[in-house]
């Protein structure tokens, strides 16, 4: 099988109308943002921080009602802070803040990164269930006056997941897709720990964000095709930045003859094109994601986004290792890879499979 690459133009391509002028409107309220920044770093002192924070919260305040009222009929597109109730809200915020800050170390942001995807399974699964339910008897290490037991209750998710298929876009979305693994074994009667599927997917970093190519390198990649067709599809990244990624894997299924029952794909911060994008150019792709973000700059990071979350999730960049499959689980150390156990035979199946 061929390399795989997507341009850019490929994706803009079904943007309509309507989807582009939304998208200048919310760069034209970004670049606000960035002229309230340059003014305020131009002349910082205590009068004029008071001013530029009123300034901030006014334009990100603005962004929020516009990022609404765009998204309001994209049924496709799930945001945690418009699709849940508003007393969870404070919590993803933080949350999200966390994350963002350049003073987060590895380990509590990699602590965050599992809370994010816990509460992302549940924004998808949660309210899916309805009233079939699921009964858990634990047995307790409470002996006296007799071997002790518990009974818990939880929705029941298995005619969702008894399909479903975990797909890794390499390299910072590794650890995603195994705590999303965790809480679909964790809620399944069965205790069904998801097959896994390695995509060694990257984009070009030396061009800019309207010509970037999306390159899909069977070398280092570990995926079944036919294990695929008729399945449910989840992918997990933690930065949707562009669309292309994921764009680029459905589009080399597609050309295979492969068609899954469904897909769905989650991340912690997605910029407002990138969602627009993928659900204008993919038919059966439900997008959900913690936080929405107004744009990318022109090498197609996020803004205001993480950073580079491989590199906050991994450590720094190792030329020609950085999507060595053993090399990112050696990287996370024992304490990942013993709560992630199961999902570490999976991959190891697969793996060692194509071998």
């Amino acid at each position: 099988m061929e390399t795989k690459v997507l341009q850019a133009s490929d994706l803009d391509g079904f943007l309509t109308p309507d989807d582009k002028e939304n998208i200048v409107k919310m760069n034209i309220l970004y670049d606000d943002v960035i002229k309230a920044v340059k003014a305020f770093t131009a002349g910082e002192n205590a009068v004029q921080r008071d001013e530029f924070e009123k300034i901030l919260i006014e334009l990100y305040g603005k962004m929020g009602k516009l990022m609404q009222e765009i998204l309001k009929d994209q049924e496709r597109i799930h945001v945690y802070s418009f699709n849940t109730p508003r007393y969870g809200h404070a919590e993803v915020s933080r949350l999200i803040a966390k994350l963002r800050d350049k003073k987060t170390e590895r380990e509590e942001f990699i602590y965050y990164i599992q809370r994010a995807y816990e509460l992302l399974f549940h924004l998808a699964y949660g309210g899916i269930a309805g009233e079939k339910k699921n009964y858990l008897i634990v047995e307790t290490p409470v002996t006296n006056p007799v071997q002790n037991y518990a009974v818990h209750k939880i929705p029941s998710i298995d005619d969702h997941v008894k399909d479903s298929i975990m797909c890794v876009m390499l390299r910072g979305a590794l650890l995603p897709c195994m705590i999303m693994s965790k809480e679909i074994e964790e809620y399944s009667s069965t205790n069904y720990v998801t097959p896994f599927m390695l995509f060694n997917i990257h984009r070009d970093d030396s061009k800019k964000e309207h010509e970037m190519e999306y390159i899909l390198d069977h070398h280092g990649s570990y995926f079944d095709l036919h294990q695929m067709q008729g399945k449910d599809l989840l992918f997990a990244d933690p930065m949707n930045a562009t669309g292309g990624s994921l764009v680029t894997i459905v589009r080399f299924l597609e050309e295979n003859n492969i068609h899954p029952r469904s897909i769905k794909f989650f991340n912690i911060v997605s910029s407002l094109k990138a969602s627009i994008r993928i659900t204008r150019t993919l038919k059966n792709v439900e997008v959900y994601t913690l936080w929405m973000d107004p744009g990318v700059n022109t090498k197609a990071y996020i803004l205001p986004g993480l950073g580079d979350v491989g590199d906050r999730i991994n450590g720094p960049y190792k030329e020609g290792a950085s999507r060595n499959i053993i090399q990112l689980l050696a990287d996370y150390g024992a304490h990942i890879t013993g709560l992630y156990r199961s999902q570490l035979e999976q991959i190891e199946q697969v793996v060692l499979k194509k071998q």
